[in-house]
């Protein structure tokens, strides 16, 4: 197979060496079988095929298989030459102090860089084939004594059920690891070795899909979102101060546009005096309520995030000067939308930003507080904020408390 095999490596471990086959008599086809696996194809990674489908399977993955006539089984030799990127960091986990490799597409090569930082003999790795039509390679990696046995049990059972064609990526997985369907997710994605690594310390299982950088980790807790490694390099204090930020940047991402909203529109009441002035003065001078702006910028936002994630990088700087200058600034200047509202706005997509893993619940759950506020006022945003605290207070990761972790 073209592309996927050393042509280097089949000439110096296969072809090379079939010169050094003996003349064949009346037991040719044994002895060459023999002789193939004693002496003649050298090489770290050989395998013996009984049927033509495990020998078609290999050499779509890169091996060399070579056939004796008369012989009712095939060599497979392992010459796996294909290319792939090489390491580097990964652009959606960025930190300041800690490794600057990622995992890259290989599934061989990301298990090296775990067993170069885990150099203990407990780390197990247990592979499977994932898919119907198409199998995919998926490797569970944990460490023995840390990772609860029913805990793998477990994953192996959900990943035993899954039934489709193909798992090109590790998030066609996510869904059969998830206890039910909820906003959040119980499921953790990395690109780090190191963190991947840590998270196996802590008794958790690494779920690794050959062909994606992306590796899969479970059981993932809600606390885990606002947990990065450089919070470890940090100074006590300051590790927790950034992490409280992060809590109230996750609640003004979520609350602060219904919030603003419902009192706007149902209880102006309890603005201070300078700020309902500012806010009646802007809203006057505009052509649609508080809860109208709100809601519609909140949508061009999610548009132009979108355009720029699937733009090409040439066209980003494009997406980037019409939303700053003409959507924010000539729509405040024109008085289509008014300036506190843009603020508004504007603060709330910088606070989901704090924590990226969390950003598709932040979204949804952003659009669901501003409709609740815009509807029914505060009552609206405090009966859905308690359905969202009871869904997380009831949500389970593999059978462990998503919120509340259970002490016994």
């Amino acid at each position: 197979m073209e592309g996927l095999a050393d042509k280097e490596l089949i000439t110096m471990s296969v072809m090379s060496r079939l010169n050094e086959l003996p003349p064949g008599g009346d037991n040719a086809p044994d002895l060459i079988w023999r002789d193939l696996c004693a002496r003649i194809v050298t090489c770290s990674d050989i395998k013996t095929v009984a049927t033509i489908n495990e020998a078609a399977e290999l050499m779509m993955a890169g091996f060399a298989c070579v056939f004796v006539c008369g012989c009712k089984k095939a060599l497979a030799v392992g010459v796996q030459g294909y290319a792939y990127r090489g390491i580097e960091e990964p652009e959606t986990e960025i930190l300041q102090r800690g490794s600057r490799e990622g995992f890259i597409e290989p599934m061989k090569i990301n298990i090296s860089l775990l067993r170069r930082r885990v150099k203990s003999p407990d780390l197990r790795l247990e592979s499977l084939k994932v898919g119907d039509t198409v199998p995919v390679d998926v490797t569970i990696c944990y460490l023995a004594g840390a990772a609860s046995s029913s805990l793998i049990d477990d994953i192996k059972l959900r990943l035993g059920d899954v039934h489709f064609q193909s798992a090109f990526t590790s998030g066609c997985l996510r869904k059969y690891l998830e206890d039910g369907h909820t906003l959040f997710s119980g499921v953790g994605v990395s690109e780090r070795p190191d963190t991947v690594c840590a998270k196996l310390c802590e008794g958790k299982a690494a779920i690794i899909v050959d062909g994606t950088p992306s590796v899969l980790i479970v059981p993932h807790l809600m606390k885990e979102n606002f947990t990065t490694l450089d919070d470890y390099s940090a100074h006590p204090y300051f590790a927790a101060i950034t992490r409280w930020f992060k809590y109230a940047a996750f609640a003004i991402s979520i609350l602060l546009p219904g919030v603003y909203a419902a009192l706007a529109g149902f209880s102006p009441e309890f603005f201070p005096n300078e700020l309902l002035t500012r806010v009646t003065t802007s809203v006057s001078k505009t052509p649609f309520s508080v809860f109208t702006e709100v809601l519609l910028f909140t949508f061009i936002y999610e548009i132009m995030r979108e355009a720029g994630l699937r733009l090409p990088k040439t066209l980003g700087h494009a997406v980037s000067i019409i939303g700053g200058l003409v959507i924010g600034d000539t729509a405040v200047t024109s008085g289509f939308i008014g300036a506190p509202t843009l603020m508004i706005v504007a603060l709330t997509v910088i606070c989901s930003y704090v924590i990226p893993d969390l950003y598709a619940p932040i979204s949804l759950l952003r659009f669901l507080f501003i409709i609740a506020g815009g509807l029914w006022g505060v009552w609206g945003v405090a009966a859905l904020l308690c359905l969202v605290m009871l869904e997380l207070c009831a949500k389970k990761s593999l059978g462990e408390e998503y919120v509340l972790k259970n002490k016994a």
